[in-house]
């Protein structure tokens, strides 16, 4: 099993026989959940964190991380590669709350830019700060809409020459969600470090509240009970792809999937985990 194999199962396995069950009014549905879970991976010695105990479409959390570069909000490109987040798209064509958006435009200020300004300019600076969620609008009965940041927030350091995220996650459906975003935000870590010419680190992900639904329990069940031999994972990746997912290369989602490709050799899916909206 790789590294990040045996953390999340160790966390599935905590939630199943500690997690508070509960039903979430939103939803309709029961959750067994924990606060405050999280793990980190260093991926120069335990690899790229993917999920090999079941299968996922990792092309979907490729196409979304060089989509978040582009800072747009409209589907066009990104429904290229995955049909992922159709569910949460606005009549017009767009997400409301896409992250590349917030985090380029919507707060009148290039956050992404600003890091990459920031840390060329001083490596050892501790404000590299980017806030997803909107504070004016998001949550608390706001404005309504198909979705909101559940990572809310992450920070970026260069500590020792290498380059560490940490993601903070407000809600994270962990059969689903967590895989996603945790493969998703080691390769944004990774994309960011190439651009500023150092090494990725460590990448933190946090869990303000870690669940999992009702309808998730058995799958949760069949993925504790698996094991494999699969080895850690490390491609070899495209260059340039901050400047490349800025421009909208067409090859790109392809070439860092490819990367992964050979490495890639999971299980077979677990029926029934579908997303609860």
């Amino acid at each position: 099993m790789t590294t990040f194999d045996t953390i999340y199962q160790n966390i599935i396995k905590k939630i199943m026989s500690e997690g508070i069950e509960e039903l979430n009014e939103r939803t309709g549905h029961k959750t067994k959940a924990l606060p405050g879970i999280t793990f980190q991976i260093d991926i120069e010695k335990d690899g790229f964190p993917i999920l090999t105990l079941r299968k996922n479409p990792i092309k979907s959390p490729i196409a979304e991380q060089v989509w978040f570069i582009t800072g747009e909000k409209d589907t066009e490109f990104l429904r290229k590669y995955t049909k992922m987040w159709d569910e949460f798209i606005e009549p017009d064509g767009t997400i409301t709350a896409a992250y590349g958006y917030r985090w380029k435009h919507h707060f009148k200020r290039d956050q992404l830019g600003k890091l990459i300004e920031l840390l060329t300019k001083d490596p050892t600076s501790r404000q590299g700060v980017i806030v997803t969620w909107d504070p004016g609008d998001d949550g608390f009965g706001g404005t309504e809409k198909k979705n909101v940041p559940c990572p809310f927030a992450f920070t970026i350091n260069i500590i020792g020459r290498r380059l560490h995220l940490h993601n903070i996650i407000r809600s994270n459906d962990m059969m689903l969600g967590c895989p996603f975003d945790t493969f998703g935000f080691t390769l944004l870590m990774y994309i960011v470090a190439q651009k500023l010419g150092v090494k990725p680190g460590v990448y933190t992900h946090t869990i303000s509240n870690a669940h999992i639904y009702d309808t998730h329990y058995e799958g949760a069940k069949e993925l504790i009970k698996r094991v494999n031999t699969h080895p850690n994972i490390f491609p070899v990746m495209p260059p340039d792809i901050f400047d490349r997912a800025k421009k909208k290369d067409e090859n790109l989602v392809k070439e860092i999937y490819e990367a992964f490709a050979p490495y890639y050799k999971p299980g077979e899916p677990i029926e029934g985990l579908n997303i609860i909206k």
